[in-house]
């Protein structure tokens, strides 16, 4: 099952399912089952939809605006430089930790809406990634017990303002304009998944494919990642960890590979979906 979050055509936010290009309205327009998807998470009825669900509103996903799939997360922990080919790539291998640094839940954007690309910049970045959601209290979490704390995962596009992120040893600057944090187009029980080391995720601009990789090179894995975020602080329903991007970002290309105005950029993910954004310039 592929939940969303959207907005309705008459403009209020709300979640649902999506089956066959129809939008199920679950939420406050709708059946009302939680406030958000977020919520849903928090009440454990993700994933666990009563058979009514097919009485509630419908949309065709043509006439709703696709948001970020967890709009309002508590913490959102993304972990930089975790492919072998992206640490090869980049020239920083042989890690003892996982490389941490936070994005805020205001610069996220939804499946179709404008990756903002700031004046200021020239260097604007894609990084196709896979997130996960948590679904229960987790605080100093073995790494035995971490799958079973997560709830679902999604597509991310981790847009880096590379002259920002790069002036200092701290990335956040880089990591947090508005409109940079692609989350979507829909967030999938981590049941209905199977082994995610199995997914490959692939990333496209224009269509030409930058990166492609399984989800199996993760260096630092899905259960040692949660583990270590877990062992500094304490994660709630919904807070979103971004698990890294493999090799093959545009600054390392040559010629470079940088974004553009216009350009389109695709993160797709096996039984995720295809997160696509395109490249706006804004002031």
């Amino acid at each position: 099952m592929k939940y969303a979050s959207f907005l309705t055509p008459t403009g209020s936010s709300t979640w649902g399912v999506s089956i066959d290009g129809q939008a199920f309205d679950l939420g406050p327009t709708g059946l009302n089952l939680a406030r958000t998807l977020r919520s849903a998470v928090e009440q454990g009825i993700f994933g666990e939809l009563p058979a009514s669900f097919r009485t509630a509103p419908t949309y065709a996903e043509s006439d709703i605006e696709f948001l970020p799939a967890i709009t309002d997360p508590g913490k959102i922990i993304c972990i930089g430089v975790n492919y072998r080919s992206h640490q090869e790539e980049s020239g920083k291998t042989e890690q003892k930790a996982p490389t941490v640094f936070t994005r805020f839940a205001d610069s996220q954007m939804g499946h179709l809406q404008a990756a903002q690309m700031p004046a200021t910049t020239t260097k604007f970045d894609y990084e196709g990634e896979m997130a996960l959601v948590i679904g229960k209290e987790a605080f100093h979490v073995s790494e035995d017990e971490a799958f079973g704390c997560v709830a679902g995962y999604a597509a991310y596009n981790d847009l880096s303002v590379r002259d920002w992120q790069l002036a200092a040893s701290q990335w956040i600057p880089g990591k947090n304009f508005p409109g940079t944090g692609g989350f979507g187009p829909y967030l999938v029980p981590a049941a209905d998944l199977g082994d995610v080391n199995e997914l490959t995720l692939e990333t496209r601009v224009n269509g030409e494919t930058r990166q492609k990789a399984s989800v199996s090179d993760l260096y630092f894995t899905i259960p040692q990642l949660i583990a270590y975020v877990t062992g500094f602080t304490r994660l709630s329903p919904g807070d979103v960890i971004v698990t890294g991007t493999p090799g093959g970002v545009g600054l390392f290309m040559q010629p470079s590979g940088l974004l553009s105005e216009g350009d389109v950029v695709e993160v797709e993910i096996t039984g995720l979906g295809t997160l696509r954004n395109t490249v706006e310039l804004v002031a």
